[in-house]
């Protein structure tokens, strides 16, 4: 084949195939035009009878604002928060998946009754349902898997570049039905994540529930240790200070007190004792109410007994009489100096007692202090062993019923940004004028083709009849 004149010529070859040119194009599709212009019309009748038949999809849109960090509800969560981006990112595409997870898909399908929903568990659809013409039939089964895998077909979700913003496309004959399908994945969305995070706590509380059980034992058991060795030893405190140490530093103070005590009663004794000394003008004689008067009487009788004495001869038995009174009254003086060196006698005899009393007792204390203290080395071990099982029993109940309650708060951040609204138009099959034209054009495509195999057939006929 070879160009002349700016177009190609038709050059035999010797194997008797043909080359073809413009002009031989041109040929056949004139001598063809009926025939485009019947498969034109036929492809677009077949684009209309599409258009018209197909029963539409109608596909609505919802925005969701997926943030990675939950809720702030108590000051030590169970979950840490992620402070990296990607980090972030990861978190929000791995809640992505649970957005279209069969546990989601199986939730909504139960909340809407989907699997008794011909256009969800129709197992026998048209020649022009959508289901066939993208070959998407489905074998039948359970009405909810059947119902399940229709759904997921219909449901898209994807995240926007660089945002925690996802958008939620579902499609469905009905364009109210694709709205509340919409609604009900975002629901069952959140109730999946925050179903999650109860899971999660109520495993953890299990385990810390569990734990505690052997934690109470052990606790039991240290406690029960330190009231048994106390026992055994006669241990017994008061606040911070053992019961012996505290006796014992009573002891020694009533011993001190007692000592001074001593200390004044012999000194008065020996001072009302000494040979040297009147008792009756001893000062704790003289400061005793009963010598006072008795001095008093005394003093009065001898001022009239030298007043007599002048007067009287010494067998005047006025004077006789006096003089009896005052020996009475010296008796009585003589008397009662005798009961206050014997009371102070005794008083010695006991404050030496007191202070000898007290003095075994103070030794007994520090002997039993000193035992104490040895004992207490070891009661104080198993103490602080008890007091930190104590306090790791204390803080796991805690925690445990924390977490309790923690498995009734949903943290999760997830909200709606933008509804999902009915469409303007349906999104499959395409529109009528456009389907129409479509299939006119294809129609056109296939004549065309059909028109060329028929020449080129038929000009190879020729030129293998004329080799021949």
């Amino acid at each position: 084949m070879a160009v002349e004149r700016g177009r190609l010529v038709d050059r035999r070859v010797s194997d008797g195939t043909v080359a073809v040119d413009i002009g031989h194009l041109g040929g056949w599709l004139r001598r063809g035009l009926v025939v485009l212009f019947l498969l034109a019309i036929l492809g677009a009748v077949a684009g209309f009878l599409f258009a018209t038949m197909t029963k539409p999809i109608y596909t609505v849109s919802t925005d969701i604002l997926v943030d990675p960090t939950n809720l702030q509800v108590v000051q030590d969560d169970l979950f840490s928060p992620n402070v990296q981006n990607n980090s972030q990112l990861l978190s929000v595409d791995s809640k992505l998946r649970v957005l279209t997870s069969r546990n989601v898909l199986q939730r909504v399908v139960a909340g809407l009754g989907l699997q008794n929903d011909p256009e969800f568990v129709d197992t026998t659809p048209s020649f022009f349902s959508t289901a066939r013409l993208l070959g998407q039939e489905r074998p039948a089964g359970r009405p909810e898997d059947t119902a399940i895998m229709a759904l997921a077909e219909r449901v898209k979700a994807s995240r926007d570049e660089r945002s925690f913003v996802v958008t939620l496309s579902v499609s469905s004959e009905d364009s109210q039905k694709a709205i509340l399908i919409t609604e009900a994945l975002a629901q069952s969305f959140k109730e999946e994540l925050a179903l999650a995070e109860s899971t999660s706590a109520s495993r953890t509380a299990a385990s810390l529930n569990g734990r505690l059980t052997s934690l109470r034992e052990e606790v039991d058991v240290a406690e029960q240790a330190v009231a048994r060795f106390t026992n055994e030893h006669g241990l017994q405190s008061s606040g911070d200070e053992l019961t012996s140490t505290r006796e014992m530093t009573e002891f020694n103070a009533l011993k001190v007190a007692a000592q001074g005590r001593l200390i004044e009663a012999r000194t008065r004794y020996e001072a009302l004792v000494s040979d040297s000394a009147d008792p009756t003008g001893n000062a704790a004689v003289l400061q005793s109410e009963t010598i006072s008067l008795l001095k008093a009487q005394q003093s009065l009788l001898m001022q009239r007994a030298g007043g007599q004495a002048l007067a009287y001869g010494p067998r005047h038995p006025e004077r006789l009489a006096l003089e009896r009174q005052l020996a009475d009254i010296d008796k009585a003086i003589a008397d009662e100096t005798k009961r206050i060196v014997e009371a102070a006698r005794i008083e010695l005899a006991e404050a030496e007692a007191t202070v000898a009393a007290l003095s075994d007792r103070a030794d007994e204390s520090r002997s039993t202090v000193a035992t104490d203290n040895g004992a207490e080395v070891e009661l104080r071990a198993l103490q602080r062993e008890a007091a930190a099982k104590v306090s790791v029993y204390e803080a796991f109940l805690s925690r445990a019923r924390e977490i309790t309650e923690r498995e009734q708060l949903d943290t999760t951040n997830i909200r709606v940004i933008s509804s999902a609204v009915p469409p303007t138009s349906r999104s499959w099959p395409p529109s009528t004028a456009i389907a129409t034209a479509a299939g006119g054009l294809l129609g056109l495509a296939l004549g065309v083709m059909l028109v060329i195999a028929f020449g080129l057939a038929r000009d190879m006929r020729r030129s293998q009849q004329r080799g021949a």
